[in-house]
């Protein structure tokens, strides 16, 4: 299918105009923070997990790999270059085997943390992922309408429609999700001057899910550190986990509440003071701290949950137009060129 600027705007402008208003109903089922008992959740207990000493690789980290790498990016190498606004583009696609951190191909990491308290040093071993807030702002505030929290309490990215803006990476209190250039949308679109790829984040193994089955990370714990259930068991466990140990719990408050709770014996402020300690950049670092939901400002933020559907809907006409464009079936695997802006760094178009 050929199409030309001048088509892609005239549909944009009439795809924007059929959804401006969507329903109450349906803005309910998918933002309005209302979390069933019954939704999935995670409890991670940070006094089981050892970060699998003598491994390469954590076991939870080399499950989620394996399980997820029908998903992974394979960018085409002709797009790996730079598109307005941004003078750079992100490219891990020749560094796949980075698992310390989170990267579009490595959604699980485990972090760590060594604290030492009254002349005592003990590491903390924190899986790393994605939250799953309640009520996350990457959702509401993303410009395209590609985030999506489901009933089930995961949150997913349509990696279809996704121009890369990155937007959900600078409301994330974690900056979780994670670019790579060279795939997506934008890739059918050229020449049009915009676009910077596709982001990726753990997606629950919402896959695995509808066919009945645990999120990999869950099953693959030699230490059955991981928990998952409904909301209101794992919750109520991570009470009395909390109450057994004396300790602390992370997730049930932070950012509005999020589907990931952990449990710990050390407090996660001294965790977090011990991370910054030992930061040489603290952008570079996955913190833990108390965020502040972005969605509880009320500054320029609200108008943007109102645009994310119309401007959601030139994503959705330019995936129709894409439609019949396919790619080539084998790609190269893209030169080692690009730039990477650092972990947790706002790198936003």
């Amino acid at each position: 299918m050929q199409f030309s600027r001048r088509s892609f705007l005239a549909g944009m402008a009439a795809a924007a105009t059929a959804t401006a208003v969507p329903t109450k109903a349906k803005a309910a089922r998918r933002y309005s923070g209302d979390i069933s008992p019954d939704s999935y959740a995670t409890l991670i207990d940070l006094t089981k997990c050892d970060g699998c000493p003598g491994k390469d690789m954590a076991a939870c980290v080399s499950a989620c790999r394996t399980a997820n790498v029908h998903k992974f990016p394979e960018p085409d190498p002709a797009m790996l270059k730079p598109y307005w606004p941004q003078n750079f583009y992100d490219d891990w696609s020749d560094r796949r085997d980075v698992h310390d951190r989170l990267t579009p191909y490595n959604w699980l990491f485990v972090q760590h943390i060594a604290v030492t308290e009254n002349g005592h040093t003990e590491v903390v071993h924190v899986p790393r992922r994605c939250m799953h807030c309640d009520n996350p702002p990457c959702a509401k505030l993303c410009p395209f309408g590609v985030k999506h929290k489901h009933p089930e309490g995961m949150v997913t990215i349509d990696p279809f429609l996704c121009f890369g803006g990155s937007k959900c990476k600078s409301v994330c209190p974690w900056h979780i999700p994670q670019r790579q250039a060279g795939v997506g949308i934008y890739t059918h679109l050229d020449p049009l001057p915009a676009g910077g790829g596709v982001m990726f984040k753990c997606d629950l193994c919402k896959d695995r899910l509808d066919r009945g089955e645990q999120p990999a990370c869950i099953p693959a714990c030699p230490k059955d550190a991981m928990t998952f259930g409904a909301r209101s068991e794992i919750d109520a466990l991570a009470e009395k986990l909390a109450q057994e140990y004396s300790g602390y719990i992370y997730g049930q408050a932070e950012n509005g509440g999020t589907s990931t709770v952990y449990v710990s014996r050390v407090s996660f402020e001294k965790m977090q003071q011990a991370l910054m300690a030992e930061a040489k950049d603290p952008r570079q670092v996955t913190q833990l701290h108390r965020p502040t939901n972005m969605l509880d400002r009320t500054s320029g933020w609200a108008g943007m949950t109102l645009t994310a559907p119309v401007i959601g809907a030139v994503g959705a006409f330019a995936g129709a137009m894409a439609a019949g464009r396919k790619p080539d079936a084998k790609q190269q695997k893209p030169p080692a060129t690009g730039t990477t802006p650092s972990q947790g760094e706002s790198t936003h178009e």
